[in-house]
């Protein structure tokens, strides 16, 4: 459901540029769902420029300091839903615990089926930026990335990975699956970085 043109002109800004304000939560993604039936086969691999490759189990991730946060994403295909409650992990821990390498640039989101997308490390350490497990008070379903989804707000969100497997730390900058099929390489929703050549 779409709010009309006066609740979106009462938005002003919170909503960038030719987004739609919908109440419900659009799937996109490419490939299939995957569905975990035991986590017991699931880690999140930390790797690249770290002191010691490591592998998190999602018990790990759920002993971790809980990260709560409210906020708005922004889909690069238009639609924008607001006041959406996360919980998880911080950025900020996962890089302390992964212990970085001085010359980490950039941060590379691995996910299921081969995807990936990447983003500078100053975007993936943001006060804003986290890993979550849950969305509004219950756990990610499949199709929105059960059982670990990056959440970036401040980016267009086929930037928050669903489905995570791994993050790799480097030095040099590595475009993503959709980064190469024509999707701009940063992605700022308020400067309708949309496409490669926006």
């Amino acid at each position: 459901m779409y709010f009309g043109k006066s609740k979106k002109n009462s938005l002003s800004g919170r909503v960038p540029p030719n987004q739609n304000v919908t109440t419900s939560f659009p799937v996109l993604h490419h490939g299939n769902v995957p569905y975990y039936k035991d986590l017991s086969k699931w880690a999140l691999r930390l790797f690249g420029l770290v002191e010691q490759e490591q592998f998190l189990t999602y018990d790990d991730l759920l002993a971790m300091p809980l990260k709560s946060s409210k906020n708005d994403i922004h889909c690069v295909t238009g639609w924008s839903k607001l006041d959406n409650h996360w919980e998880g992990v911080s950025t900020n821990d996962i890089v302390h615990r992964a212990a970085l390498k001085p010359e980490v640039r950039f941060v590379i989101l691995h996910a299921e089926e081969g995807w990936s997308t990447n983003l500078p490390l100053e975007d993936f350490i943001r006060d804003t930026s986290m890993l979550a497990y849950a969305h509004n008070g219950q756990a990610l379903s499949p199709e929105h990335g059960y059982p670990l989804r990056a959440v970036f707000p401040h980016l267009y969100f086929w930037k928050s990975a669903k489905w995570l497997k791994g993050i790799e730390f480097t030095r040099e900058d590595k475009p993503g699956f959709w980064e190469k099929n024509g999707y701009h390489n940063y992605g700022d929703p308020w400067k309708e970085q949309r496409l490669t050549w926006d």
